[in-house]
């Protein structure tokens, strides 16, 4: 699942999951930023996003310091970097890197969160982030979409695609096989194959529910 990948000269993709968030701006100013900054940041989110090869977005209002600290650190975790945007700006890098820009899902502030090759492990991590009542974010966070390739995906497929198997789980599955019989071969290959499966079903199944609506 993990070589679902554009295939664009020179674009080595990455997975990517934008954060909106709002009230980050200071005494409920927007700063100025030079042209010169402008640039800079350009040129680091087209860096990104030419490695990328897809991201979530999340919603969030009011989180704490420590709340998005904590949240980038479980995003390193997952082998992923966590990097706060301008629109307009990150719009001329999704421009210039090739990308679609999903202008529903970017309003107001947003933060992005890039994955080298984990895209599911990213997305759980935020999704199990939120969930979790012990951070204290379930009513300041939401999922609200993202973009997989060039397809903008709903939070239901996004929560869909952080059902497969993660990076991690993936190589202790292959590991699993060089030591199994046969037997545990084919029980491994066979489970996957059904988990891959059942997952594709409810994406298409949401798809069609949506153009059905």
């Amino acid at each position: 699942m993990y070589g679902l990948r554009l295939r664009r000269p020179s674009h080595k993709r990455v997975a990517f999951l934008v954060l909106a968030n709002k009230g980050l701006c200071e005494g409920g100013r927007v700063l100025a930023i030079s042209r010169q900054r402008k640039e800079e940041l350009v040129a680091q989110y087209t860096q990104f996003l030419e490695n990328a090869d897809g991201f979530v977005v999340v919603s969030t209002t009011g989180m704490t310091v420590p709340q998005v600290e904590a949240l980038r650190a479980k995003i390193r975790e997952a082998q992923g970097q966590y990097v706060r945007t301008k629109n307009t700006l990150f719009r001329i890098a999704l421009q210039q890197a090739g990308w679609t820009v999903p202008e529903e899902l970017l309003n107001g502030p947003t933060s992005v969160a890039f994955s080298e090759g984990n895209f599911p492990g990213v997305a759980k991590v935020i999704l199990d982030f939120i969930t979790d009542k012990a951070n204290a974010v379930e009513d300041k966070a939401q999922v609200t979409g993202g973009v997989m390739g060039e397809e903008v995906l709903n939070s239901k497929q996004v929560e869909t695609y952080s059902k497969l198997p993660t990076l991690d789980e993936l190589r202790s599955q292959i590991a699993g096989l060089v030591v199994q019989p046969a037997t545990g071969l084919v029980g491994v290959l066979n489970a996957a194959t059904s988990q891959i499966v059942n997952v594709l079903h409810a994406y298409v199944q949401e798809k069609g529910d949506g153009e059905a609506a």
